[in-house]
Protein backbone atom coordinates (compact mmCIF):
# COMPACT_ATOMS: atom_id res chain seq x y z
CA UNK A 1 0.00 0.00 0.00
CA UNK A 2 3.12 2.44 0.51
CA UNK A 3 4.19 1.89 -3.08
CA UNK A 4 0.94 2.64 -3.94
CA UNK A 5 0.42 5.68 -2.09
CA UNK A 6 3.65 6.77 -2.83
CA UNK A 7 3.25 6.53 -7.04
CA UNK A 8 -0.32 8.23 -7.19
CA UNK A 9 2.06 10.89 -4.74
CA UNK A 10 4.44 11.01 -7.57
CA UNK A 11 2.34 11.24 -10.17
CA UNK A 12 0.52 14.41 -9.16
CA UNK A 13 3.93 15.77 -8.57
CA UNK A 14 4.84 14.94 -11.97
CA UNK A 15 1.50 16.21 -13.13
CA UNK A 16 1.80 19.53 -11.93
CA UNK A 17 5.52 20.40 -12.72
CA UNK A 18 4.52 19.47 -16.15
CA UNK A 19 1.42 21.72 -16.51
CA UNK A 20 3.69 24.60 -15.39
CA UNK A 21 6.31 23.97 -17.76
CA UNK A 22 4.32 23.81 -20.48
CA UNK A 23 1.87 27.02 -19.25
CA UNK A 24 5.32 28.89 -19.12
CA UNK A 25 6.68 28.00 -22.44
CA UNK A 26 4.70 30.40 -24.51
CA UNK A 27 4.78 33.48 -26.49
CA UNK A 28 3.52 36.97 -24.39
CA UNK A 29 0.82 37.54 -26.49
CA UNK A 30 -0.54 33.72 -26.05
CA UNK A 31 0.59 33.94 -22.72
CA UNK A 32 -1.94 36.87 -21.33
CA UNK A 33 -4.41 35.36 -23.04
CA UNK A 34 -4.27 32.78 -21.19
CA UNK A 35 -3.47 33.38 -17.72
CA UNK A 36 -7.45 32.54 -16.58
CA UNK A 37 -6.45 29.78 -18.07
CA UNK A 38 -3.95 28.75 -15.83
CA UNK A 39 -5.62 30.13 -12.62
CA UNK A 40 -8.42 27.86 -13.13
CA UNK A 41 -6.19 24.80 -13.94
CA UNK A 42 -4.55 25.62 -10.74
CA UNK A 43 -7.70 25.77 -8.81
CA UNK A 44 -8.44 22.38 -10.17
CA UNK A 45 -5.32 21.09 -8.47
CA UNK A 46 -6.00 23.07 -5.55
CA UNK A 47 -9.02 21.36 -5.13
CA UNK A 48 -8.59 17.99 -6.37
CA UNK A 49 -5.34 16.89 -4.72
CA UNK A 50 -6.93 17.50 -1.30
CA UNK A 51 -10.32 15.85 -2.51
CA UNK A 52 -8.30 12.27 -3.62
CA UNK A 53 -6.23 12.63 -0.50
CA UNK A 54 -9.04 12.31 1.60
CA UNK A 55 -10.35 9.93 -0.30
CA UNK A 56 -7.26 8.23 0.08
CA UNK A 57 -7.20 8.26 3.61
CA UNK A 58 -10.81 7.10 3.90
CA UNK A 59 -9.81 3.75 1.59
CA UNK A 60 -6.68 2.93 3.88
CA UNK A 61 -8.82 3.20 6.94
CA UNK A 62 -11.82 1.44 5.37
CA UNK A 63 -10.39 -0.95 3.35
CA UNK A 64 -6.91 -2.47 5.09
Amino acid sequence: MKILTTLVIAVIIIAIISTLLIAGKADVKYSSSTKRNTTNLTLIYAITIPLILIALGIFIVFFT
